[in-house]
């Protein structure tokens, strides 16, 4: 193809959507796009993402420069990036367009291509360094990490990746900062007040569960106007009088992991000084540390101990949660917090080079060499045996990732012992394990090696005369097999 002069008609790649994108659906999970951010979705095609946030009482306006050419964009808190810079077939404008949208943000830059996984569905031939496809457009499909340092060295900051194909760019590293604080140690919201004694009470469970009193700028509005006519040594009383010692004890515990686990993914990202830090961490590290050098130093050795292959599997033989193979270690989705921290923060490491995708079920974490895969079975929670849907890894040692979708396979992977990926105490574990035990008294687990896949549990079930109602075990009535 060398020697074509061609330009592609990107007017085509413009897709009619029922719904928001996956960058504007994760922007408004993730709290960024909210009723007081103002949205630019910059080449935005059809416009069907300014109208579904417009439909959410969102605050977005769009510009094309096909559909939508007559003004000239206005700067806004957030801009959305969506599958743009993949259908530029030439380098250097593909570059001027990032930084036109990077040019217009105020607060934040979400930025989302195609993968290099949708090769498949991409027909056509090679064109400089991407594909002129057979419609006469062009696709340069990104891997999660180049688009990751793409965006980095363009915008000169350093980069989040929300999902696998998004990154987050902050104008701000404040802003960065809270977001990371927001998906690492997140803490449940304050109970509802409406008097002074509800807002004490809410005072009392947030001490129990951060192992210290708030500030008076940590609360809200409303409440804090509640509590004004108290001076900070009676609410100090009170609080101390009111709280379960051993809740606040333990809700000190899960602040310093948290706040070890927060500085420990920060240097993996890029770490900033103290007054960086969102004001909820700063206390956290003035209350259970004794200086910020002293935390941060613990949280490097956290992370250099996720180098050590011996440390990181004796870790997870420790796990109180998660099934523990000779390669790896699995853990259900509500079980990832009872992890040990350095698992936690291999997983987040993870998620912030890659993206964590926004569906699935487990986690695996392999223990020799560093390898994370985020495993989605759609129907864990109804299906007794729930089938992959999709498999999405990242190399921690290359930040090469995978993808790889089972959706469409006749004889799908699937689960068995399904307690074994959760907590002990988990809602769902007792049911689960009664039927494991009844699968086992069955003779159904006599053949490990043929019941990994749909194929060869349905043979085994029939073999053993045994059929599924939901999650019981009962003898098939076709059967006229002795038992």
């Amino acid at each position: 193809m060398s020697g074509l002069r061609w330009e592609s008609d990107r007017r085509l790649t413009a897709i009619g959507r029922a719904t928001l994108s996956v960058a504007a659906r994760q922007a408004v999970v993730d709290g960024e796009v909210n009723a007081d951010a103002r949205v630019l979705d910059y080449g935005s095609g059809r416009g069907d993402d300014v109208r579904g946030l417009r439909d959410m009482g969102f605050q977005a306006h769009g510009w094309d420069p096909f559909y939508a050419p007559d003004k000239n964009p206005a700067p806004a808190d957030v801009v959305l990036l969506t599958y743009v810079l993949n259908v530029i077939e030439d380098t250097e404008e593909r570059r001027e367009a990032l930084q036109r949208a990077w040019i217009l943000t105020e607060r934040l830059l979400v930025v989302t291509t195609r993968l290099t996984w949708d090769r498949s569905r991409v027909r056509g031939q090679q064109y400089e360094d991407g594909v002129l496809t057979s419609r006469g457009t062009f696709q340069h499909l990104f891997s999660p990490a180049e688009l990751r340092s793409y965006v980095e060295e363009t915008t000169g900051v350093r980069c989040i990746s929300a999902a696998p194909g998004i990154v987050y760019a902050f104008k701000n590293d404040d802003a960065r900062l809270r977001y990371l604080a927001f998906k690492i140690a997140p803490h449940a919201g304050w109970l509802a007040s409406d008097d002074t004694g509800s807002a004490i009470a809410a005072v009392v469970d947030y001490t129990e569960r951060r192992g210290r009193l708030p500030r008076l700028e940590e609360m809200p509005t409303e409440m804090a106007k509640l509590l004004a006519h108290l001076q900070p040594q009676e609410l100090q009383r009170i609080v101390k009088q009111s709280a379960n010692p051993e809740r606040v004890e333990a809700g000190g515990k899960t602040a310093t992991l948290s706040t070890l686990l927060f500085l420990a993914v920060e240097l993996f990202n890029g770490r900033g000084p103290y007054s960086s830090l969102p004001m909820s961490l700063q206390l956290d590290v003035r209350t259970f540390f004794s200086s910020y050098k002293e935390a941060c130093m613990r949280a490097d050795r956290l992370l250099f101990k996720l180098r050590d292959d011996t440390y990181v599997r004796a870790a997870m033989q420790a796990s109180k949660v998660g099934k523990l193979t000779p390669t790896a270690l699995y853990v259900h989705r509500r079980a990832m917090d009872q992890m040990p921290t350095v698992l936690r923060l291999y997983e987040h490491c993870a998620s912030i080079a890659a993206g964590r995708p926004p569906s699935w079920s487990l986690v695996k974490l392999r223990h020799q060499g560093r390898g994370v895969s985020w495993l989605h079975y759609p129907a864990f929670d109804t299906d007794p045996h729930p089938k992959l849907h999709s498999s999405y890894m990242v190399d921690l040692t290359t930040l090469k990732t995978s993808f790889k979708s089972y959706g469409e396979s006749a004889n799908r992977p699937l689960l068995h012992r399904k307690h074994e990926f959760l907590a002990p105490d988990d809602p769902d574990a007792l049911k689960y394990r009664r039927l494991t035990q009844a699968e086992v008294q069955a003779g159904l687990y006599r053949n490990p090696h043929l019941i990994g896949t749909e194929n060869g549990w349905e043979a085994e079930l029939g073999r053993c005369g045994r059929e599924l109602r939901g999650h019981r075990l009962v003898r098939r009535k076709d059967t006229n097999q002795a038992k």
